[in-house]
């Protein structure tokens, strides 16, 4: 049986892009401006941060999983979000307020759980609101809007920093949290189809909750190989890509007393700003092939990875952020899409991007520590070409044994068709 086309209200989709805009800086809370507050104004030590710091992120990858299978079940997904929007702003607020060690770590661990949500509840609103046929259209236009929220919070928030306080930073993203919880309720709820919205059959509607809506098992859905080979490969892209602007940021700051920050910027603003068309343009020609376009996402890390070796000019360093702005916008695109491809009829579109997000989460941490590693005993250009190395791996595996998607998965392939 076919999906039913559906269109929902302009009304519904102008409030998913404002939604998209606001959470663009919510989603990862004060991130690196953290470590800038609590160093020249609070005075931390770099230890102490350094806690700070990963508190978030461990609790973000501790609740994604558990999060994914929350959101495939809740029906609540508008509320999920507000309430996660709600997290963030109390977080911002008592760390801008009381910057003692136990409240920053609670303020960040509550940060970090709230930013749990927010992919996998947009993923699955947008879903259900545009259904399997539009949706590389609307993943493309969803992550335009999140980048282009990103190039705003930053300026607006480097701006506050240097002309007002440090501290109001934090207020920007509280607020900014508040502009989303705006935008998500003027969402339609009864436009929502919640059974497309976990990747379930849409004719599976009427005997949902006394069938358990044909939902495969999980250990069932990770015995697909396709699944596996795909996580694989993704698991290794950001293995390879975690490390490589820290790297960047640390050569940039080597014998610079000054101008460190603000290249640091740089390299942030620029691969934003390509992201913009690069993520609008991958759901555009993802609509005929997710491959290819994916193919071109993981193969420019590898070069990147060579290129950051030939000099150090900051110029030059800077510029090939281009080619992270390229990947990072079809990566945002496709990922989700061939996700929701190879879990569709499954009903565990959310939980399977929630389990690959951790696995990446995780990925990412220890990308970061080896490459430190390497770089305290063999140098900068090692560390670079290891991780070029890396992505060279997962472009080949992504190449040579993840198959095409688009219109090729049969859900039966997971999903028994006996009662």
């Amino acid at each position: 049986m076919q999906e039913k086309s559906r269109k929902p209200s302009q009304k519904s989709l102008r409030a998913l892009d404002f939604l998209n805009l606001f959470l663009a800086d919510v989603r990862d809370g004060v991130g690196p401006y953290l470590a800038i507050f609590l160093k020249a104004s609070e005075h931390w030590n770099p230890v102490d941060i350094g806690i700070a710091m990963s508190a978030s992120t461990v609790a973000t990858v501790i609740a994604q999983t558990p999060i994914g299978g929350l959101v495939d079940r809740l029906r609540q997904k508008r509320e999920l979000i507000i309430v996660a929007a709600t997290l963030v702003s109390i977080g911002c607020i008592v760390i801008a307020l009381f910057p003692i060690f136990p409240i920053v770590i609670g303020g960040q661990i509550l940060i970090g759980l709230a930013a749990a949500v927010f992919p996998a509840a947009i993923a699955a609103i947008s879903l259900g609101l545009v259904g399997h046929d539009n949706f590389d259209r609307r993943v493309g236009r969803n992550e335009a809007f999140n980048h282009a929220g990103n190039v705003l919070a930053a300026t607006l928030a480097g701006l506050i920093g240097f002309f007002i306080t440090r501290q109001g930073i934090f207020f920007l993203v509280a607020a900014m949290a508040a502009a989303s919880a705006v935008a998500v309720s003027r969402i339609r709820e009864k436009e929502i189809d919640h059974k497309l919205a976990r990747g379930a059959k849409e004719e599976d509607e009427d005997s949902a909750e006394k069938e358990g809506h044909q939902v495969s098992g999980f250990m069932q859905l990770f015995s697909d190989r396709r699944i596996l080979l795909f996580c694989l490969a993704v698991i290794l892209f950001h293995f390879a890509n975690a490390a490589m602007l820290p790297l960047v940021g640390q050569r940039l700051a080597e014998g610079k007393a000054t101008g460190a920050t603000l290249y640091m910027s740089a390299c942030i603003i620029v691969a934003q700003l390509v992201m913009i068309p690069s993520a609008s343009l991958a759901g555009r020609f993802a609509h005929a092939a997710r491959k290819p376009v994916f193919l071109l996402g993981f193969a420019v890390l590898p070069i990147r990875g060579v290129l950051y070796t030939l000099t150090d000019n900051p110029y030059f360093l800077v510029s090939v952020q281009i080619l992270d702005g390229v990947a990072g916008g079809i990566f945002g695109v496709l990922s989700v899409l061939m996700v929701a491809d190879l879990t569709k009829g499954t009903g565990r579109f959310n939980i399977t991007q929630g389990a690959l997000n951790t696995a990446i989460g995780i990925g990412a941490g220890l990308s970061n520590l080896l490459a430190g590693f390497v770089v305290q005993k063999a140098g900068y250009n090692i560390a670079f070409l290891g991780l070029a190395a890396i992505a060279a791996v997962a472009t080949v595996i992504f190449w040579m044994l993840v198959p095409e998607t688009k219109g090729s998965y049969k859900a039966q392939s997971l999903v028994s068709s006996e009662s």
